[in-house]
């Protein structure tokens, strides 16, 4: 940690009042700090003194056992002596937000990585927070366009809708989230890259975003930073567009991925003494997941739309935490390996795709239209195998032998390049055609 960002912990915690209240390291446990000392909150951030030529280490404390306080770092936690000086500052951590933020790339404490300077004035905001009261948010009435026809067209999202997007390791996630980062039509765009390799970073940023980043804001925390620091990055991403949801814009918030922020919480949990309970993860997870993802949604001015990655363990859509983050989110984006392996990007399987608000949100032609589709490509998978053997008799079946006749147009309909963007209005004129509607949107 720099000094500079230290004194900023510091400058955050004037005007509490409190007295100074120190404390020393008594023990180190694999990823636990344990101090005597000091007299502080669950969540309040503290200094580790490491001699007067090494920087200190920021932690936070996540629990107390007997007459000790359980610190977790935020970075490395190498070179702590016994009897270290841990000084508590006061405050939880605040993390900068604000339109300074814009088109840059920070780590999830919210300080610059991408060597574009210090942020210019911002204003910090805790990241701890509370869901939006249920009944002081904005009906949903509106759609979010993302430029992928697949969702557009079929999985329709609306503004204030989270969404989870299931699907294993290497079947295009990223690619997807780039494309909606590139295409939305979403005021902004807030990305957190949760225990990401540190290659793909660039890789996204560069070749994924492009432009667009100039309307993005992205938080990074690679898979080699301790489990605090990644859990972090979700809940900094998080506070950063809830900030310009209260200033009244619509925020498209990407999170890539749900499943290793809360593997971050399994590690924290696990460090600070829980019991293990399903597949090993412990309760917090299971409340810290709906708290995050309440926080999303509409507000009382402006909307946060979230759309989550969920890394399923072996493909396997009903493990634990897709379980858990299925019940909670408003519709579901499925990629299949299947098509993926078939060169078909993205790849979406839609008749396991399902958008809980799309009916709020769609007109009827559109909607008609989707349920066309839908059916003519379930017929089509009912069918796949005896087609595929050469088993199946044209006329055995009409909606089949319609299939049949469109599967090409269709399948021309679901792919799409990286760079393709389709505009609403003609994914929906395009839809309708496919169905045998007409072509107004």
């Amino acid at each position: 940690m720099s000094g500079a960002w230290i004194d900023g912990l510091v400058e955050i915690a004037r005007g509490v009042p409190i007295i100074r209240r120190c404390g020393t390291v008594t023990d180190v446990v694999g990823l636990t700090i344990q101090s005597r000392g000091p007299a502080c909150r669950i969540g309040e951030i503290c200094r580790i003194s490491r001699g007067s030529e090494r920087e200190p280490i920021i932690a936070e404390a996540c629990g107390f056992r007997n007459e000790h306080v359980l610190l977790l770092p935020l970075g490395r936690a190498d070179e702590i002596e016994p009897g270290a000086r841990v000084t508590a500052l006061g405050d939880a951590l605040r993390v900068p937000v604000g339109t300074a933020l814009l088109g840059r790339i920070v780590d999830a404490t919210g300080r610059p990585i991408d060597d574009r300077g210090p942020l210019r004035t911002v204003s910090r905001r805790s990241t701890q927070a509370s869901a939006p009261p249920p009944l002081s948010r904005r009906q949903v009435r509106e759609p979010l366009w993302v430029g992928v026809r697949a969702v557009d067209g079929l999985v329709t999202c609306a503004k204030g809708q989270r969404v989870g997007i299931f699907a294993g390791a290497g079947v295009g996630k990223s690619m997807l989230l780039g494309m909606m980062a590139r295409n939305t039509s979403a005021d902004v765009t807030v990305i957190g890259l949760v225990g990401e390799r540190g290659r793909e970073v660039l890789q996204f940023v560069r070749d994924y975003l492009g432009a667009s980043l100039e309307r993005c804001v992205v938080v990074v925390a690679t898979s080699d930073e301790p489990p605090l620091v990644r859990l972090k990055a979700g809940l900094t991403a998080t506070t950063i567009a809830e900030e310009f949801r209260d200033r009244g814009m619509d925020v498209l918030l990407l999170m890539d991925s749900l499943t290793r922020l809360a593997r971050a919480q399994r590690e924290v949990g696990l460090s600070s003494g829980e019991v293990p309970t399903t597949r090993g993860y412990p309760s917090s997870v299971f409340t810290m997941l709906p708290e995050l993802l309440e926080r999303a949604g509409p507000g009382e001015q402006g909307t946060i739309t979230g759309l989550y990655t969920v890394l399923v363990e072996g493909d396997d859509m009903n493990e634990p935490i897709a379980d858990a983050v299925r019940a909670t989110l408003d519709g579901h984006v499925v990629l299949s390996r299947e098509l993926a392996n078939r060169g078909h990007y993205p790849a979406i399987a839609v008749t396991q795709s399902v958008s809980r608000l799309m009916r709020d949100v769609a007109g009827p032609e559109h909607l008609r239209a989707a349920e066309e589709f839908r059916e003519l490509l379930a017929s089509w998978e009912d069918a796949r195998d005896l087609i595929s053997i050469g088993a199946y008799e044209a006329g055995s079946n009409p909606q089949v032998d319609r299939a049949l006749a469109q599967m090409g147009l269709m399948r021309r309909f679901l792919r799409q390049a990286p760079d393709d963007r389709t505009r609403p209005e003609q994914c929906v004129a395009q839809l309708r055609e496919l169905s045998g509607g007409g072509c107004d949107a």
